[in-house]
């Protein structure tokens, strides 16, 4: 089975670029430089999923040409990540049902305050219509033909999901991982985590922090960084100092593995 793995935004909160900064990352030209919210797209033939609806998620289903949706998986509930979910609307009309989206207690708890309106039953017209399911750090999902085994790693003191799917493990939004949660990431083809910038941060991963990490886990393929801030550097000159077989995402950027 051959899965697709595709960078909807690899950005951080403020999205590259930043409103009002006229830093060289922000005024690049290269539109590497140009970063969404974080998002990633899982495809095989007949299943597909979303990791994520930050602010940016029409735009990004609209140019990655998505046209129906399994289901939706949060890692957490900071605005970044699921400010979109209104736009599941699309996909009720479409597919004539509600959609499944998967979060833990702590996302359904804000999503419930934030989206209020969805929960109200006031039986007005055209509002999301969606199907919870709640996500344990000890049970695999599958969602058609896709396995996600999640992954808890803490965002500060907010613990936070990533996933393993089959081979390709997702961490966005992590700043420390317990050992035992390593262990699940440990043979991976290819890891992607998070790197915001190279200064410390209270619930950030550094480029620095996030290099050690994947030396020691050693993903057979190659490694991607994510959830990266105009504060790292511009693409080119920040890829100049990976190591091989480590890069920086960039959006719409797409991985094809078998599995």
């Amino acid at each position: 089975m051959r899965i697709r793995f595709t960078f909807l935004g690899t950005g951080t909160s403020q999205g590259v670029p930043i409103i009002g900064c006229d830093c060289a990352v922000c005024t690049s030209p290269d539109p590497r430089d140009q970063r969404l919210r974080s998002s990633l797209l899982v495809e095989s033939d007949t299943t597909t999923v979303v990791i994520d609806s930050g602010p940016d998620f029409r735009q990004q289903l609209l140019r990655a040409g998505v046209t129906k949706l399994d289901a939706l998986i949060f890692t957490h509930g900071h605005k970044d990540h699921v400010a979109g979910l209104d736009d599941i609307r699309a996909f009720n009309y479409l597919q004539k049902k509600p959609v499944d989206v998967y979060m833990d207690a702590n996302t359904e708890e804000v999503i419930r305050r934030e989206f209020s309106y969805i929960f109200e039953n006031t039986g007005y017209p055209g509002i999301p219509e969606l199907n919870i399911h709640r996500i344990a750090k000890e049970q695999s999902i599958r969602i058609g033909d896709l396995i996600f085994e999640p992954i808890e790693v803490l965002h500060y003191q907010l613990p936070v999901f990533g996933f393993r799917i089959f081979n390709f493990t997702y961490i966005t939004d992590a700043n420390w991982i317990a050992a035992e949660e390593q262990e699940k990431i440990k043979g991976s083809e290819f890891i992607v985590l998070n790197a915001l910038r190279r200064e410390p941060h209270i619930s950030h991963f550094t480029l620095e922090q996030a290099l050690q990490h994947l030396a020691s886990w050693q993903p057979q393929c190659a490694a991607y960084l994510t959830h990266i801030s105009h504060q790292l550097g511009r693409h080119e000159d920040v890829s100049l100092e990976l190591p091989p077989h480590v890069f920086l995402a960039e959006d719409q950027l797409v991985i094809e593995c078998e599995v």
